[in-house]
């Protein structure tokens, strides 16, 4: 085979038979386009960092962004519940106590208790032949339409699982008629802090974004 030496080589490469020196990338291009990779990524960064920057100084009408998304940024809802100035206080209350059970003196007892809790007493006595024996719970708690929203919830702390009822009287007294299934008038501890979530609701938890 004969010796041939590419033109321009200067005599320092010669290819001998089917072997032919092997031609390398200038390395200036390869450093050029490392170099715009990096810049690319270095101005998307400051861009998507300036974007987050604008969102949080602008405030945006009460409005965030989440993962390019806008969320409403809503208020926290108010507590709910009856204000504390709207129900009455047990002194304001006039309780009737009716022993509606075939054992004797429940109605004293229980008028006794109430008043020291703080609830004016009014009758004492055995319940009406309408409720004699015939209430089945632990008590039943009778006065006007208005009672539903003051006197009964207040009154009803006192005794849980007592029901109420209505009827057609113009006063704002109320009946606590004591059930066959009543023992005791709850723990004072208990039925004071009933009487406490009562006229002071817990508040609502904040809104969140």
């Amino acid at each position: 085979m004969s010796m041939l030496t590419p033109p321009g080589m200067g005599g320092k490469y010669r290819i001998t038979g089917d072997t032919y020196p092997r031609m390398r990338r200038p390395r200036r291009r390869r450093r050029i386009l490392l170099a715009a990779s990096a810049a690319v990524v270095v101005l998307g960064a400051a861009g998507w960092g300036t974007l987050q920057l604008v969102d949080v100084f602008s405030g945006d009408g009460g409005k965030q962004t989440t993962a390019g998304k806008q969320t409403d940024c809503k208020p926290a809802p108010r507590a709910t519940g009856a204000p504390a100035a709207a129900l009455p206080k047990p002194a304001q209350i006039t309780v009737n106590v009716y022993n509606a059970t075939p054992r004797g003196g429940l109605a004293k007892t229980t008028a006794d208790e109430l008043k020291k809790r703080g609830f004016t007493i009014g009758k004492v006595g055995n319940a009406p032949a309408a409720y004699d024996k015939k209430v089945p719970g632990s008590g039943l708690l009778l006065g006007a339409p208005g009672a539903t929203k003051g006197a009964f919830p207040v009154l009803g702390t006192q005794l849980r699982g007592a029901t109420t009822k209505t009827d057609t009287r113009g006063t704002a007294d109320i009946d606590l008629i004591i059930g066959t299934a009543f023992k005791n008038l709850d723990p004072k501890a208990t039925a004071d802090a009933a009487l406490t979530a009562l006229t002071k609701p817990a508040a609502a938890p904040a809104g969140k974004c």
